[in-house]
């Protein structure tokens, strides 16, 4: 058999170069763009990274923590005068000079003892001219009774006038009043020279003596100034008062136990009981004037001392503590930054109530089961992102910090 002859396209060899040539055309285009590609895709990616890298160090990363629930009640620790439960100055009611003192201080004395006594000439010498007084008037009143009697029964005979017999009368009782105000005059005088005695007025101890023998007394009544010859008080009860910040003002209620504790006595507590209360804030101090009663039939205590006294309060609502460093103090109030679900802060606010120095009581603002941040910073808002420096773990439970 003849075999086929196939068909032998020719080309030309001006069709040839025109192919090399789209070739390199296309080729040099292909290598310009992926030497455009190498170039440019690197800067982006760097690009990419670094602003990725700017975002996630924008996110700042908190540490957070778990506020605290307080106890239902709590210790209120405030400072505290003593006092006698009967305080009192001793002055004299009269002027003269002090003739002889019986009482001296610390001295134990019960009420009626006499304490000094005290030389008083002048009244002395105005009680006899008084009683004097008082007996001429009464003479004078004994004729005056027997005229007028006699008068009367001589107007009854006609003898006498109408007139005569009724200035008798009149006589006998303007004398009547004198001899009245002779007797008051009398009385009043006893009453000074009584004074001359001077009386404790309870039983006590003498906390103070500030006069001796021969020292000039000067009642006050002449217009000088008057000088406390003794101080007793009475220490077998004593009264301490404190002063409630406003805050707990409605806490404190009569009735609850207190305890007094007072440097000389390290470790050791006396047992008071709140009595009552100013029941008014006082506007300078913004406090609540509280008074705690306290036995001490031993004397043991002294009026006069300074004291702390724990008062156990109860909570009407439960309270938390948060460090202080979780406080943000903003122009629009007090606030703390909590953490939610979605890693997200919240502005929260709070109301405190009592400071304990590294620590604070917040009454009012949380439910016990945020995440607090800790040293939040200035800038930050609600709902911006944040990023907890540790993973937490379990049910949030740790009421450490967490760093």
């Amino acid at each position: 058999m003849n075999e086929v002859e196939q068909p032998v396209e020719m080309t030309s060899p001006s069709g040839q170069s025109a192919r090399h040539r789209w070739l390199a055309v296309l080729a040099l285009a292909v290598i310009a763009v992926a030497a455009v590609i190498s170039g440019i895709l690197p800067r982006i990616q760097a690009r990419n990274m670094v602003a990725n890298e700017t975002k996630e160090m924008a996110v700042p990363t908190v540490a957070v923590v778990h506020p605290h629930r307080s106890a239902p009640s709590h210790e209120l620790v405030l400072p505290a005068n003593v006092q006698a439960y009967i305080d009192a100055p001793i002055y004299a009611r009269t002027n003269g000079y002090l003739k002889k003192w019986y009482a001296d201080i610390g001295a134990r004395v019960t009420a009626g003892q006499l304490l000094a006594e005290i030389e008083t000439p002048e009244v002395d010498q105005q009680l006899q001219q008084a009683r004097a007084d008082l007996a001429t008037a009464e003479a004078n009143l004994s004729l005056a009774k027997i005229t007028a009697d006699r008068y009367s029964e001589l107007l009854k005979a006609g003898v006498v006038s109408k007139q005569d017999t009724d200035n008798a009368l009149s006589n006998y009782a303007a004398l009547k009043a004198t001899v009245q105000a002779g007797e008051a005059n009398a009385k009043r005088m006893e009453q000074l020279q009584s004074f001359e005695k001077i009386y404790a007025p309870f039983s006590g101890v003498i906390t103070a003596r500030n006069t001796d023998i021969g020292a000039l007394i000067d009642s006050g009544s002449s217009g000088g100034t008057r000088t406390e010859l003794f101080h007793i008080a009475q220490p077998d009860r004593l009264r301490i008062y404190v002063n409630v910040p406003q805050m707990y003002s409605q806490a404190a209620k009569p009735g609850l136990t207190a305890d007094l504790l007072l440097s000389e006595f390290p470790g050791r507590r006396f047992e008071g009981k709140l009595v009552r209360t100013a029941a008014a804030i006082d506007q300078n101090t913004r406090t609540l004037l509280v008074e705690i009663a306290a036995k001490n039939l031993t004397g043991t205590l002294f009026s006069g001392a300074y004291a702390e006294v724990h008062l156990k309060l109860p909570r009407a609502e439960s309270s938390f503590t948060l460090p202080v460093e979780t406080l943000l103090f903003r122009s629009e109030g007090l606030r703390v930054v909590t953490v939610n679900e979605n890693q997200r802060a919240e502005l929260r606010l709070i109301t405190l109530g009592r400071d304990y120095g590294t620590e604070v009581e917040v009454v009012s603002g949380l439910t016990g089961s945020e995440l607090v941040i800790v040293n939040p910073p200035d800038f930050i808002v609600s709902g911006e992102e944040v990023r907890l420096a540790q993973p937490l773990s379990g049910a949030l439970a740790s009421r450490d910090y967490l760093p």
